[in-house]
């Protein structure tokens, strides 16, 4: 039983899985932020375009 709890308390494999689901998370994050404010710009540029035209 101390052989079982010895080695649960070693293995890191689970606190590996989780880092690097939070890389992604962080990742994925990122990425809605930067096509969220290029989509408000590009909204913009149209709109002004589209008023310029008329």
């Amino acid at each position: 039983m101390k052989n079982l709890v010895s080695r649960f308390l070693k293995d890191e494999s689970g606190a590996t899985a989780i880092e690097y689901g939070l890389i992604a998370a962080g990742i994925a994050l990122a990425i809605i932020t930067v096509v969220n404010n290029l989509g408000t710009t590009l909204n913009t540029k149209f709109t002004a375009i589209s008023t310029g035209l008329k």
